[in-house]
């Protein structure tokens, strides 16, 4: 999800909720602790130089029950992120303590903000001698080229 899209949410929503992967729902006084923008410059394993950018929220529980973080207080952080830290339409990643930070991304189904479960992969499998997977079709799909029909004299 990008950050218009949640600027865009956060203008239609009177209560801010966001759910876990198990479909748990994060407490009610959560704090978006932190709004940023994370640069990673790297090499992967073919020794292709990557940038990625992506706008991070940090979500943390605090023991403060009478303040909850209303869409509109969590939209003038976002905006003033954007202009002090000069911050583009990137991906959202969201970091939330677990047993340890575990790292999101982020989807919205009209209601809550749902946390997502991120995946590592390896970004140069060619280089790497991993085999790309085959898309699988259905022999029905396969449109009939030059086949026989019912009358054409192929046979």
């Amino acid at each position: 999800m990008k950050l218009s899209e949640v600027k865009s949410a956060l203008k239609e929503l009177e209560t801010i909720g966001f759910e876990l992967p198990n479909g748990e729902l994060v407490a009610s006084h959560f704090h978006v602790t932190e709004v940023g923008k994370i640069t990673k410059h790297f090499i992967d394993c073919g020794g292709v130089e990557r940038k990625e950018e992506v706008v991070n929220f940090q979500l943390w529980n605090a023991n403060d029950y009478d303040h909850r973080l209303h869409p509109e207080k969590l939209l003038n952080i976002i905006e003033l992120s954007e202009k002090t830290l000069n911050i583009t339409d990137s991906e959202i990643e969201v970091e939330y303590q677990a047993e340890t930070i575990g790292k999101f991304g982020l989807e919205f189904n009209g209601k809550n903000f749902l946390l997502t479960n991120k995946q590592t992969d390896c970004l140069a499998k060619d280089a790497c001698g991993i085999p790309v997977a085959k898309k699988k079709i259905e022999i029905l799909d396969i449109p009939a080229v030059n086949s026989c029909a019912p009358g054409s004299g192929c046979c």
